[in-house]
């Protein structure tokens, strides 16, 4: 199958273009941030918002965002991974990482497959408030699905605490018709029930604003939607914890480059380490969260 990578420019950023036979992976360099991703004709796997800007310095809503090296309020977070952040101003939601200009390291085919490889050079100790030089690097693989492992390596003499999320947007065709399958049985966090413990008793369907951080995970959950004939497949590895968000018709209303009714079209499954699953990195380890996506019409 033929591949063909190509730098194109949308708006303010530079976007590499994958095309793999009819699929087609869009990555910005700002944040390494997967932008959209289709296979053919059938809908988008990855869905980016209609609204989206594309302008430096500011993360494009959709997509796979990448939090780092904390997901979410740092005031959230373990103690461990407040402690890292020694910044003067408040700490950004969802780390430092999603708007800076990440480089491309590698890009090569092999076999019918393309490989992509950003590393962020600021994480190396030059992060504001941040001075622990870690090597952050986002290997993105496509082939029949969509691999993305980003690796974490401390490179100085201190242990470092964090935690992190791909936070990906997963297109639907109606959110009140999808289900995610993999969860029964998981204890989470409902942070709109002023993050009280909860545990999960059979698939989760939708029907209003959602905000969990669901915990001891399987490496495998199903977002199921009978309507497009799909179940899409997340495999992970290196993490047992997830955040699943929609933000449902008020919020929605709040978002930036977010349309009004566009909570129907998406859900968030956010592949991560947070809460008890943070990351402590001692001198020289290296962590790698992973996740593969696919996309097949059986079994629904």
């Amino acid at each position: 199958m033929p591949v063909d990578i190509q730098r194109i420019e949308m708006d303010q950023l530079a976007v590499w273009r994958v095309r793999r036979g009819e699929d087609e992976l869009l990555i910005a360099e700002q944040g390494a941030q997967i932008l959209s991703y289709r296979q053919g004709d059938a809908p988008p796997i990855i869905w980016l918002s209609e609204e989206a800007a594309f302008q430096q310095g500011q993360s494009v809503r959709g997509g796979v965002p990448i939090c780092w090296p904390w997901f979410g309020d740092l005031a959230r977070n373990p103690q461990a991974v407040q402690a890292s952040y020694h910044g003067e101003q408040p700490a950004p939601f969802h780390g430092l990482v999603r708007a800076l200009p990440w480089q491309l390291r590698e890009q090569r085919s092999d076999g019918d497959a393309a490989i992509l490889e950003f590393d962020c050079p600021q994480a190396l100790g030059a992060l504001p408030g941040w001075p622990h030089p870690v090597e952050l690097t986002l290997r993105i693989r496509l082939a029949d699905d969509l691999q993305l492992s980003l690796s974490s390596r401390n490179d100085g003499d201190e242990s470092v605490a964090i935690s992190q999320a791909l936070h990906s947007y997963f297109a639907v065709s109606d959110i009140h018709q999808v289900r995610v399958e993999g969860l029964a049985g998981c204890p989470y966090i409902d942070t709109l029930l002023d993050w009280k413990e909860c545990q999960q008793q059979d698939d989760l369907h939708f029907s209003g604003e959602t905000d969990r951080v669901y915990q001891q995970l399987p490496a495998t959950l199903n977002l199921v939607d009978p309507a497009w004939q799909r179940r899409i497949r997340l495999t992970t590895s290196g993490s047992m914890s997830a955040v699943l968000w929609n933000p449902w018709i008020d919020k929605a209303r709040r978002l930036t480059s977010f349309a009004d009714d566009a909570w129907q079209r998406m859900l968030c499954i956010e592949t991560a380490n947070v809460l008890d699953d943070a990351v402590v990195l001692q001198p020289g380890q290296r962590h790698i969260l992973a996740v593969s996506i696919s996309a097949t019409s059986s079994g629904l």
